[in-house]
């Protein structure tokens, strides 16, 4: 795999870097952020979104324009709309996901958090959430900001990941477990 898509010190963690310093010496930090997230919402809501992002067919300046125009109709800050629209000029949406996730984990690393994305069968209530986190950050000894993605495939409980760790309590697992283990038997 070529050296410019992978880890944040690729092309993916360049792009995050740069738009990180602009938004510290604009003192948007915060704002960026939540654009970004709507953004990586936006893109797994829309398969639409998705294939603008993906296509080869279209060109620099309609792919340009349309990112800029979901981005002004999401609301999003001028500075997040310029990022994204030099992202479309450099041909370079199919690494917009990665540069999200770089831009989020270098705000975290930097504010000493710890960033924990939490995939559940359903959507949590603000009180499911304010519990997970209570319990990340007490695990973790830190703040921990928490990203959550629902993924209704996993039937029933949830998979979390912190940095490196990963503790998967999902239905769909621990059926696919034990069905394995019922295969051991006969």
């Amino acid at each position: 795999m070529s050296s410019e898509t992978t880890g944040t010190t690729g092309l993916a963690g360049r792009y995050a870097a740069a738009l990180y310093e602009l938004a510290e010496s604009a003192s948007k930090l915060d704002k960026v952020a939540e654009d970004l997230k709507s953004m990586r919402s936006l893109i797994s809501d829309s398969a639409d979104l998705g294939r603008v992002i993906s296509s080869p067919v279209l060109t620099r300046n309609e792919q340009v324009a349309a990112m800029t125009a979901i981005a002004a109709k999401a609301g999003m800050d001028e500075l997040t709309s310029s990022f994204i629209g030099t992202v479309a000029q450099n041909r370079r949406l199919p690494a917009l996901n990665g540069m999200i996730t770089a831009f989020l984990n270098e705000l975290s690393r930097r504010r000493g958090e710890a960033t924990a994305q939490v995939v559940s069968a359903k959507k949590l209530s603000d009180a499911q959430l304010k519990a997970v986190s209570d319990v990340l950050k007490k695990a973790a000894g830190t703040k921990v900001s928490v990203e959550t993605d629902v993924d209704e495939s996993l039937l029933g409980g949830m998979i979390v990941k912190v940095g490196s760790r990963m503790i998967d309590s999902s239905l769909k697992t621990q059926l696919q477990q034990l069905h394995l283990s019922m295969k051991g038997i006969g």
